[in-house]
């Protein structure tokens, strides 16, 4: 007797997204969000006293107003690109598996592309985390998220996961393909890798020897059995292979990480605070690769796009170039099949 065929499904879990940029949705999106003690890891109280006094009654309607620099008729870029990214997916593995995606705050939620796997009789899952280096409020938070799910089933779906892929081959060609005709066209002094920013001690929590992580000036130079779960490493190990392949000398590169939030240390040098340092040192034109977004986000396309670029500008700086991130380019799509295991 032949063993019926196991249906295959594939989840692409990106960050999150509000579902308008209003101040009520952008509230409810980051209440969600920072409400995961993942992301916010400090004491409850502290936690919530934070999020409800401070965060959401002042930044809910600045952060609308910048959603809405960078929203588009089809919806948040992030939303449309990982959609989009999907599509291409399902269209390369078609009659292999059922593909979905879902983001881990906001819509669409982790519970209903489970559910909506489900129906398709889909009994074995593999996700992919659109996160190409390990971060516990990213990675670990989506993943923890999808095994509560899937644990709460009577029948039980056996999952597969794609481990971060920072130094893959298919992520890194796939960001050469992309950016190597952007930089030819922008001819840049210098070229900066931008990587989303974490707090220190998150940092150290990932060392399991507890001795490793800012011990020393070099801590990151190389991934070891130290800091194999060391986000920063894994971000300057991405940031080394990237310039390698596109042919930049380590002269002629930075790394610095965004996005920060609150008084407390996140990992520096801080992209704000180096872009205007580089222009005053006479860098002209310069070039910004996002490698810890595969989508273009509010991250990417406002933090970089519009405010970091102004910021250098008025530094004296003469010309800052967004380097697009991946998205839905075909490249990418045929490595997420790779890295899926197709």
């Amino acid at each position: 007797m032949k063993t019926a065929k196991v249906r295959r499904g594939v989840l692409l879990v990106n960050l999150g997204t509000p579902d308008a940029p209003t101040s009520s949705a952008v509230r409810r999106y980051l209440k969600e969000f920072l409400s995961d003690p993942r992301v916010l890891d400090i004491h409850p109280l502290g936690r919530w006293l934070l999020l409800n006094a401070v965060i959401l009654p002042f930044r809910s309607s600045k952060s609308a107003e910048a959603y809405r620099k960078v929203w588009t008729e089809e919806g948040s870029p992030l939303g449309v690109f990982t959609g989009r990214l999907s599509e291409r997916v399902a269209q390369l593995l078609q009659g292999q598996c059922v593909v979905e995606w879902a983001m881990r705050y906001g819509n669409p939620s982790l519970s209903s592309a489970l559910e909506r796997l489900r129906s398709q009789g889909v009994e074995s899952l593999t996700v992919v985390a659109l996160y190409p280096q390990y971060a516990s409020s990213s990675t670990g938070s989506s993943l923890e998220r999808v095994y509560q799910l899937v644990g709460q089933q009577w029948n039980v779906m056996p999952i597969e996961v794609v481990t971060p892929f920072y130094d893959q081959p298919e992520f890194l060609n796939s960001w050469t393909e992309v950016a190597r005709p952007a930089l030819e066209k922008a001819q840049p002094d210098h070229l900066l890798f931008s990587f989303h920013g974490l707090p220190e001690r998150q940092i150290r929590k990932s060392d399991d020897t507890g001795r490793h992580c800012f011990a020393s000036a070099g801590c990151c130079d190389q991934i070891s059995t130290s800091n194999t779960h060391c986000y920063r490493a894994q971000c300057y190990a991405t940031a080394r292979a990237l310039a390698e392949q596109l042919g930049w000398a380590p002269a002629r590169y930075s790394v610095a990480f965004q996005s920060r939030l609150g008084r407390t240390p996140w990992i520096k040098p801080y992209t704000d605070l180096l872009l205007p340092e580089l222009a005053r040192k006479g860098v002209k034109k310069i070039a910004v690769i996002c490698p810890s977004f595969v989508s273009d986000c509010l991250e990417t396309l406002e933090e970089i796009g519009i405010r970091a670029r102004a910021d250098f500008k008025a530094a004296g700086g003469e010309e800052l170039f967004l380097v697009p991130s991946l998205n839905d380019h075909p490249v990418w799509a045929e490595a997420v099949v790779k890295l899926a295991g197709f």
